[in-house]
Parts: structure tokens; sequence; C-alpha cells
């Protein structure tokens, strides 16, 4: 892949932008699953809670049986071309949607100036430095809902990474300023993990996906399939993107990288029972999120960012450090906001779970804004 002319348009670390003040210190390795523990609800990591469906454990169990054969990924390869309307070589399977990144990382040997777009999922950056990569940032503002203006990413970027839904703003950028992005000699890589939460009302598809988009040149979108079925430890996702592409990071893979129970799950997953009850997942889990966004205005001392269209919510509060640790005393995790970059240490992400849960939530939330207020006072 040939460099591109560099330019100074973007802003980059170094610049005047106060957020950037505390990145030295981000912890890009830091996940959610990192503040769970016995006995806490869990509002920090943002998979789906509910037991998946026999469509789905039955095909993996009875893959168990098979563990004597060398995983075939023929099948499940097809299915999920088929889901896509795309060809089988412009699918790639991999171990989880962080396998993705790290692929992209190390397959892509001829980097010049990657820049990946914050806030958002840290594992992109953390595997581009990984490999070696000097990495730029583009800061999305939090004044206007984190919203994407593609002229702010440099010209010269032969590699960008977004995510859609943004992980953690909850923001579902327009599919058209994400496809402003996409241009020859430039990777484009969108994360689509949460793509089957979204939902919009009157629309039958995923709302603002580009995962059946052929026409852009250099378009990746990586998928996972652990979120909405609750398979984190089955590691599923996969790439799609032009075959030639694909082929270069194939090459970085070792032999056999699924298993056989996932490609079982990833078969299954791409079926049209599962595309539609998909659908229906990601209606419930709207109307419990808009029920969490409702609550959540109830208390002045909290704010919500944006539009929030995925399974989690992020929202601003000062004290947020000493609440999410009140939250703990009081029986919920929730997800630490600086550890991304971008944010700072009055951020906080919040899983959208019911509303059960989420009206004791608010309880426990409210106690332990009061609490702070009268140790200061």
């Amino acid at each position: 892949m040939s460099a591109l002319p560099r330019s100074g348009r973007g802003r980059m670390p170094g610049s005047s932008d106060p957020r950037e003040a505390h990145m030295a210190d981000v912890d890009l390795a830091h996940h959610g699953d990192a503040e769970v523990g016995v006995g806490l609800v869990d509002l920090a990591v943002n998979v789906r809670r509910e037991p998946p469906p026999q469509w789905l454990t039955g095909p993996i169990a009875a893959a168990l049986g098979r563990l004597g054969h060398y995983p075939d990924q023929g099948p499940a390869r097809a299915a999920v071309a088929r889901r896509h309307a795309r060809p089988t070589n412009e699918v790639l399977l991999t171990a989880g949607a962080a396998e993705g990144f790290v692929l992209l990382a190390r397959g892509l040997g001829d980097l010049v100036r990657p820049v990946v777009v914050h806030p958002q999922f840290t594992e992109p950056e953390q595997a581009l430095r990984n490999a070696g990569r000097r990495v730029h940032r583009v800061l999305l503002d939090p004044g206007d809902g984190f919203a994407l203006h593609p002229e702010r990413v440099p010209e010269d970027a032969d590699l960008v990474v977004v995510g859609n839904p943004t992980n953690p703003t909850s923001t579902l950028h327009p599919a058209a300023a994400i496809a402003a992005l996409a241009r020859p000699g430039r990777v484009l890589v969108v994360d689509e993990a949460f793509a089957d939460s979204a939902y919009r009302p009157g629309c039958l598809a995923e709302p603002e996906s580009l995962a059946s988009r052929r026409d852009l040149p250099g378009l990746v979108v990586v998928r996972s399939l652990t979120k909405t079925w609750g398979l984190a430890g089955l590691r599923i996702g996969y790439l799609l993107g032009p075959p030639d592409l694909l082929a270069r990071l194939a090459a970085a893979q070792p032999l056999w990288p699924v298993s056989t129970p996932a490609l079982a799950a990833a078969r299954a997953c791409a079926s049209e029972q599962a595309v539609a009850a998909e659908r229906a997942i990601a209606r419930r889990l709207a109307a419990d999120r808009d029920h969490l966004a409702r609550r959540l205005a109830e208390l002045p001392q909290v704010h919500v960012s944006g539009q929030p269209s995925s399974a989690f919510v992020l929202i601003r509060t000062p004290g947020a450090r000493r609440i999410r640790l009140a939250l703990r005393d009081r029986g919920f995790a929730v997800r630490r906001g600086d550890t991304f970059p971008g944010l700072g240490a009055d951020w906080l992400r919040l899983a959208v779970r019911d509303t059960a849960i989420t009206d004791a939530f608010i309880d426990a939330l409210a106690d332990s804004i009061d609490e702070g207020a009268d140790r200061a006072g």
C-alpha cells in the first residue's frame, strides 16, 4: 500500500485539546471485565446476559463430538457470506473481533500514518502500538455528542479506525459520514461489533451498517458474535473486505485459528432465524435503553452523552471515580471512562440491562451521589 502525501489536518496528540493532558497515563489494556467481582450486578461488560437460545447452543454442543477433527471453516464462512450478500473470499473468520485488530496491525506492514478515531474501543490502538506503530489520534467532541466529522481526519492517513456504534460513546454515526473516509490507498476499518444492537423504528436492517457495502475502496468491517449472543468465552468474529486485503491478513493467522464449536456458532448466528432474533432483541434493548436514559435524566448531576444507540450508555458526572467505588459497595459494577482516550475522570459507561435492574441501579447511583455531597458538606 503506497503512502499518501502528509498533511497537518486533524487534531493530533500534542495539540491544545485539554483532554489530551491525561493521555500519557491511559491504560489501553483495561477492559470492563476488570470491574466485575463476585456478588456484583454487572453493568461494566457489554455482553448480553440472557442464556443463548437452543438453536445456538445445540449446534455448539453437537460440535463437541467433532473435536477429533481439524476445524473446517467452509460452511461457516459460506453462511456469513450469504448473510452479508458477499462472496466467500470477502469473509475472514477470526477468534473474536479482537484478533481482527491484531491481524490488521501485523498484516499491514507498510502502514505510515495509522489514525484511530477516539473515544472508542482501545484494542485497535493497543494492537497497533504492540506492532510497533506510532498511532495518531483524532478526538471527537462531547459537545456535539461525539459526532464524526470526516474532514478532521488527516488526508494522508493510510489506515483509519472508527467504531459504529462506537464503544464507549454509544454514538451511531451516519453511514454516509463513515463512507466519506474511504479513498484509494487507505484502509478504512469500521468496528461494527455492536451493529446488531442498533435499532431504528421502521428499519428492518441494521441502521447505518456498512457490512454489505462492496463499492468502497479499502473498507474492512469488523464484526463480533460475542456480544448479543453472550459468547465472549467462545471467541468468534469475522472481517468483511476486499479479497486481496483479507488474504494478506489471513497470512498472519495461525493454522486453524477458529475452533470447531466457534465455527458452529458462526454458522448458526448467520442464519435467517438468528438475524430475525437479533432485530427483536435490538428492539427490546432500545426500550430498555430509553428507560435507563429517562431514569438517568432524573438525576441533575448526571449528563447522558448524545443519543445512545447501542447496548450501553455513556454518562458524565462529577466525582465519577468516587461514585464508581461507592456503587461497588452497593452491589453494582460499572465501567470507568478514564481509560478511553478523549474522556476523563468524570465519565462512566453503563451496560443496558432490564428495567428492574435499572431501577435498582438508579437508586444506588442517587445514594452514591448524595453520599459524596454529604461528605463535601
